[in-house]
């Protein structure tokens, strides 16, 4: 009994955290600029059709959520951690047997997860899907008090960053741009800062942190989503001080372009257009700057499970999706404003997610990880070259 309360309580939460949105009386028409607040209290500002995908994305989350009751309930609270074994025989598991079914129902959580988590699963799922709880269980129960406590009131380069960028992270939001919401970010930030000295702080993080505070509620899970992120799912090096890893993300997704996208490739280099002016903040904030909170989060949920694959996948659709006006731009500037304005409104994650596994063809870790290690050495001799004109200039400079 208390169990079936508990999933008509989460039940009652997931319907709560979906509000359908109502525009004002006086922005009926559908060229009026709106303004609304998204699932997770950022104000978005769009038309009124955009509030009407806005709604439509919000039905199809109720639809899957009660996909998502009716596994637990069939399967239990954690089927998602433990591959269903239908095949039996009397008792008996076969071997072969056992691989097809566990094949099976990860090919099944697979095209679930592309579908989205509904919000109020998504803690619990991004944890253990991602290795964070395994990742928080190897260390003592009071890692993270200690560690907070450990380091409160030191100074570093790094929480002097923190400490400038704090106002600086979405600004407005009802909870983050207040000083409660700092507060619980700068320990996250700081945190990490202390845990891995090499990455230390870097801009960029601290949208990724913040979000992760707003979906995981308590700071000790969202230092540990933070944690697993950088030590696992994301190419090493991407923050730490030369960038040299984002550097290598960058020309892997030129080459992806060129292959994937050949008509907009060349129409880009043909414009001398460098992709890094828009890709940069995407895979440093991996988009949490850049699209919608309930569409980052979709690319999130298959982030968490699949890799860094992901981040690659979501920046070709968004060139893919407007393929047509990119070839239509004959200046920088065009081409920046027409995917900055497709990003800030692509309310329908659905929409983005189908170009990202539907059109743009399969691409495999292994693929993605050979191109990085064919890149790094020239983005190693770029950054060297750099660092030793820096230095010279400096010399000169005396």
């Amino acid at each position: 009994m208390h169990g079936a309360q508990s999933k008509r309580d989460l039940a009652m939460e997931l319907q709560a955290q979906l509000p359908i949105l109502r525009p004002s009386i006086h922005t009926r028409r559908a060229n009026l600029t709106v303004k609304f607040q998204d699932l997770y209290g950022f104000t978005v500002e769009g038309n009124v059709d955009d509030v009407n995908v806005l709604n439509e994305v919000r039905e199809k989350v109720r639809q899957q959520g009660r996909v998502w009751w009716a596994l637990e309930a069939s399967k239990g609270a954690n089927w998602y951690l433990q591959p269903q074994v239908s095949s039996l025989s009397e008792g008996i598991v076969l071997k072969s047997s056992l691989k097809i079914s566990a094949l099976a129902n990860a090919m099944t959580l697979k095209k679930l997860i592309r579908k989205g988590i509904p919000p109020v699963l998504r803690p619990k799922v991004w944890f253990s899907l991602s290795g964070a709880a395994k990742k928080k269980s190897t260390v003592p129960e009071s890692y993270y008090n200690d560690l907070t406590k450990a380091v409160e009131g030191k100074v570093t380069p790094a929480t002097r960053q923190i400490d400038h960028d704090l106002p600086r992270t979405f600004p407005g939001h009802p909870w983050l741009d207040t000083p409660q919401g700092h507060a619980a970010l700068r320990r996250v930030l700081v945190g990490y800062s202390f845990r891995d000295s090499d990455v230390g702080y870097c801009q960029g993080l601290n949208y990724v942190a913040a979000l992760l505070l707003l979906v995981m509620k308590t700071e000790e899970d969202a230092f540990w989503m933070l944690a697993v992120l950088l030590e696992n799912v994301l190419v090493n090096d991407c923050y730490t001080n030369n960038l040299s890893g984002c550097h290598v993300e960058q020309r892997v997704f030129k080459d992806l372009l060129s292959k994937k996208c050949p008509r907009i490739a060349a129409h880009l280099e043909a414009l001398e257009f460098d992709v890094s002016l828009v890709t940069t903040e995407w895979f440093l904030c991996l988009f949490a700057k850049s699209l919608p909170s309930e569409t980052t989060l979709r690319v999130w949920d298959v982030l968490f499970y699949e890799g860094a694959k992901v981040l690659f996948h979501a920046a070709l659709a968004i060139f893919k999706m407007k393929e047509e006006d990119v070839l239509l731009a004959h200046q920088v500037g065009d081409v920046i404003n027409i995917i900055q304005r497709t990003t800030h409104h692509l309310f329908d994650p659905d929409e983005l997610l189908t170009v990202a596994f539907n059109k743009i063809g399969f691409m495999t870790t292994n693929t993605i990880s050979k191109q990085r290690k064919k890149q790094e050495p020239e983005v190693m001799k770029e950054l060297d070259e750099r660092l030793r004109r820096l230095n010279s200039l400096r010399e000169d400079d005396r």
